[in-house]
């Protein structure tokens, strides 16, 4: 079994990855010959970890198969130091890879002992807002702008490692080294891109709120509630999305959402209709205790469908029962909505309420 170890200085590239990459969690990356654990070999892992201010590579391999155990064992050796494993694409091919070898090898693992961070896994819940041609290591890597040396596919060094054992050379070597290498510290160079999720998952404080008139596309007179949040992390690269008519930007360390306006007359419906009466002239509902009092001949009893109050002013959409009170076009509008009001505009808890709610709906309408 051949080994390498590097120590570099580590570069801090922002706070998310200062965070994630901390000196309890490690990278790692295996090279195999195959997807079956029962028909391949595990020929090299790479790691990477934080010391302070340097970063430890550490590369095992395997010269041929009959070290593979070997292999594994160095580096079971050197994850026992660490509680959380940061990879791509680990959770669905490395680690059961892994567990699979230990089991017919009969080493003993806690694989399942530890936190993960799986790149790739995390990555994938952001198609809907990164919109790229896959969601490969490369792929993201050009999203970032950062290039590699290396040129291969770990499919592509399959035969590179069969080449090596039939006639070893340090030129076929360090190609196997590098892409294991490059897989592995690109990793690091890939945290950044998690800082769009850390907003769809709360992290971010409101800055400023904003209801602006505007034109639209036909010239007529529109309105729009303008939301800007300072994210708690930056986000490497301008990106947009729309949900419905709501129209979100990213970047940097801004996050801006657009939601248009519903201006005019909307109507509150009351639940319990049996206990109200609807009374034509007035175009509204009123309760039976208050009915009493009107004549029967400007009254009736009241359906669900006429059950309701009107309300003039300005107000926004909702997907689901956030705000209260809730008010409709008519009775079978599906489209839900909630007055801006000055209590509304001037709280935090309802505004980032509502924030999330609109922020939650992107994140899961690709589904």
């Amino acid at each position: 079994m051949k080994t390498t170890h590097k120590e570099e200085l580590y570069i801090r590239q922002n706070h998310l990855s200062d965070r994630l990459f901390d000196d309890s969690a490690i990278f790692f990356d295996i090279e195999t010959t195959g997807f079956s654990p029962a028909h391949s070999v595990i020929y090299l892992i790479g790691c990477a970890r934080r010391t302070g201010d340097k970063v430890c590579t550490d590369q095992f391999f395997a010269e041929d198969p009959s070290e593979e155990k070997a292999v594994i064992c160095a580096f079971l050796e050197i994850l026992k130091q660490y509680g959380t494993i940061i990879c791509f694409n680990g959770v669905g091919f490395d680690i059961p890879f892994l567990k699979a070898k230990c089991t017919s090898y009969q080493i003993e693992e806690h694989l399942q002992d530890y936190q993960y961070l799986d790149i790739f896994k995390s990555v994938s819940e952001l198609k809907f807002l990164l919109k790229l041609p896959n969601y490969k290591q490369k792929t993201l890597e050009d999203f970032l702008g950062f290039r590699r040396e290396d040129i291969f596919s770990g499919g592509e060094l399959i035969n590179v490692y069969h080449d090596y054992q039939k006639e070893p050379s340090e030129e076929l070597l360090e190609l196997l080294y590098r892409h294991n290498y490059e897989d592995v510290v690109g990793m690091m160079d890939l945290l950044p891109v998690l800082s769009y999720l850390e907003v769809f998952h709360g992290q971010y404080s409101i800055t400023e709120t904003r209801l602006t008139d505007y034109r639209g596309s036909d010239d007529t007179a529109a309105k729009e509630f303008l939301i800007t949040l300072k994210n708690d992390f930056s986000v490497p690269r301008r990106v947009s999305y729309q949900y419905r008519s709501c129209y979100l930007t990213m970047q940097h360390h801004a996050t801006k959402l657009r939601i248009p306006v519903y201006s005019g007359e909307l109507k509150f419906f009351y639940d319990n209709y049996k206990d109200y009466y609807y009374l034509p002239e007035e175009d509204l509902a009123i309760h039976k205790s208050v009915a009493s009092f009107v004549n029967k001949g400007y009254r009736e009893r009241a359906k669900a469908a006429n059950c309701y109050n009107r309300r003039t002013g300005d107000f926004l959409p909702q997907y689901g029962s956030i705000m209260k009170p809730e008010y409709r076009r008519d009775y079978k509008d599906e489209n839900r909505y909630f007055e801006i009001t000055e209590d509304f505009s001037s709280s935090d808890v309802m505004l980032r309420r509502y924030v999330d709610h609109i922020l939650n709906l992107m994140l899961h309408a690709k589904k």
